[in-house]
């Protein structure tokens, strides 16, 4: 990090884990000031476990990116060059490191997605983005499971903010089992994904009129 920017700080969330997660993570920022640990006792998810991470970040930018292995993180320089480019630098895995089932899944997904939701962006769910901190303030995010990368991504767009993508290394998973694909998580988040569409409309629609009463409210012609 401090090859990369001058003023940094690392929050770590631990979201239940049963082994010695939460004792390395709290022995790591007794050490250094610059690392925070947030605890999920019990284990809350995995939106909830990046609203939190959200929520302590203080810096101008908050990148994030999972625990599992799978993206090179020496190619955060990538994202950090572009960030005068948008609002949100979003990296997009190169030559995908999944079997053909599971990306079948997640295109038809993310079409999905993109399509209830209203946005555009590449690899919707690569856990290798960039986001000006300051957007989380703006936006109240529901979301508890995966579909917390695409409620980010139409909200934010929904208030103006821009969105780049950028090639990153996807890499082989080396340890742990994703749960993506078990009916009791893909019901829930098709579950989920009605309630968001439902709630971001409204929110957008109260957005548009409040955007017509101001517009109103500056042409209309004072007295004399």
């Amino acid at each position: 990090m401090s090859r990369l920017v001058a003023d940094w700080e690392i929050i770590i969330v631990d979201d239940g884990s049963v082994d010695r997660t939460g004792e390395i993570a709290d022995a790591l920022a007794a050490a250094d000031s610059r690392i925070k640990v947030v605890h999920h006792k019990p284990n809350k998810g995995y939106g909830m476990a990046l609203r939190s991470g959200f929520a302590a970040a203080k810096k101008t930018f908050v990148f994030y990116t999972d625990g599992d292995g799978q993206f090179d993180i020496d190619e955060l320089d990538l994202l950090l060059a572009k960030r005068g480019d948008a609002d949100i630098i979003s990296g997009y895995r190169r030559n995908r490191q999944d079997n053909v089932i599971r990306r079948i899944n997640a295109a038809g997904w993310s079409w999905l997605v993109q399509i209830a939701l209203k946005f555009r962006c590449r690899d919707v769910d690569s856990a290798f983005k960039l986001y000006r901190r300051e957007m989380f303030d703006r936006m109240e995010l529901k979301s508890t499971g995966a579909l917390i990368d695409a409620e980010i991504l139409s909200r934010a767009v929904r208030l103006g903010y821009t969105i780049k993508t950028v090639p990153v290394t996807h890499l082989p998973r080396q340890a742990g089992s994703p749960t993506g694909a078990k009916l009791r998580v893909i019901l829930r988040a098709f579950k989920e994904l009605l309630t968001l569409r439902r709630d971001i409309m409204a929110s957008a629609d109260v957005a548009v009129t409040n955007r017509a009463a101001s517009v109103s409210a500056s042409d209309t012609p004072t007295g004399g």
